[in-house]
């Protein structure tokens, strides 16, 4: 399959994900008194204010800990122009159809564009970045697991089905880690994909051939400044996917909600887990309000919260993703840059 045919199915299915989440939302949305509901937010005052903090705190963990997978050899990392990368990157990532394909790209080439950082040194941070991210929400996942097993259990050995779900995640992503940084896996992917019966394709890849190499050489490098090194990124990224959790407790908390963190985090390790799966329909729209509706009336909230709560956690989101398209206008990021960014960086 040629890249732009590519490209085009993931983009179809991301827009089919798209409507599809956003019908099932609005279902969900119209089983509600939305009139209660924002009556319960104009009560929280400014202190609804406060919803915006963890998103903020997982971003800058987010920021700390891929800041700490460079090379050394790329020399000092600005803070606050990395942080701006990593929020307008998961804007992308977050907001359009099949915008992961599209974020995730963007983030190397970002750090060349604004930091001089070489696409080889980029495209290997970004790489342990996801495969730790996917490790560090396995982890996530048993912790929540552990902390919540009783009450994930009542819903049919939910408790179990994390465990065993957050373990292989963790494993797998583990393994891979590792041979990425003890074999020659860029350069091993790029033998693999020159053998496709395409002749553009190939040429356009072996003209990136020089560029594969020096990927490999940088992820090896990564082991030899010791494997430890990364054990609090990777607690910090742990850290990053708490803050969901952190975010459902303090809106539940701030609508007199009474339910513990214990039962929280039980909760949003099962949402989080299901966003992961349904990845193609952009913020988890609809699959996110219809779990946390069958959940949370299960366990005593009213209407009128849970409405509220539904309508919070989608206002934060949207004030967030607005700051960084923002952020990609005022430095003038465009999203033709966006999507070329697939071609481009690689």
């Amino acid at each position: 399959m040629k890249p732009e045919r590519k490209a085009n199915s993931s983009s179809l299915i991301g827009y089919a994900g798209l409507v599809l989440g956003i019908i099932i939302m609005g279902y969900v949305l119209s089983t509600f008194d939305l009139g209660k509901a924002y009556g319960k937010i104009v009560s929280i005052g400014f202190a609804a204010l406060l919803i915006l903090l963890p998103y903020l705190l997982l971003h800058l963990l987010e920021t700390v800990a891929w800041r700490r997978l460079f090379s050394r050899a790329v020399g000092r990392i600005d803070f606050l122009r990395l942080f701006r990368i990593q929020l307008v990157a998961e804007t992308v990532s977050m907001t359009l159809p099949a915008g992961v394909a599209v974020g995730e790209p963007l983030r190397p080439w970002l750090c060349r564009r604004f930091m001089g950082i070489p696409l080889p040194d980029g495209f290997a941070s970004v790489t342990v970045r996801k495969l730790m991210l996917g490790a560090a929400q396995g982890l996530y996942t048993i912790i929540g697991a552990v902390v919540g097993f009783e009450i994930l259990q009542g819903y049919g050995n939910l408790g179990i089905a994390l465990l065993v779900i957050g373990a292989v995640i963790t494993i797998v992503f583990l393994t891979i880690l590792l041979m990425t940084v003890n074999g020659n896996a860029a350069a091993s992917l790029h033998r693999f994909l020159v053998k496709v019966p395409f002749r553009k394709l190939r040429k356009w890849l072996l003209d990136r051939e020089e560029g594969f190499a020096e990927t490999d050489r940088i992820l090896k490098g990564i082991k030899s400044e010791g494997l430890f090194s990364l054990v609090p990124v990777m607690v910090m990224y742990v850290a990053a996917w708490m803050m969901f959790s952190v975010e459902s407790y303090l809106i539940l908390q701030l609508l007199g909600v009474d339910l513990t963190f214990r039962q929280v985090i039980a909760f949003d390790t099962a949402m989080l887990m299901l966003r992961s799966i349904v990845f193609f329909i952009p913020s988890g729209f609809g699959i996110q309000e219809i779990g946390y509706k069958a959940l949370l009336t299960a366990n005593g909230v009213s209407a009128a919260d849970l409405g509220a709560f539904l309508l919070l956690r989608r206002a934060k989101e949207i004030i967030w993703y607005a700051i960084g398209y923002v952020m990609m206008f005022l430095d003038g990021i465009r999203l033709d840059d966006a999507r070329g960014a697939q071609g481009d960086a690689a």
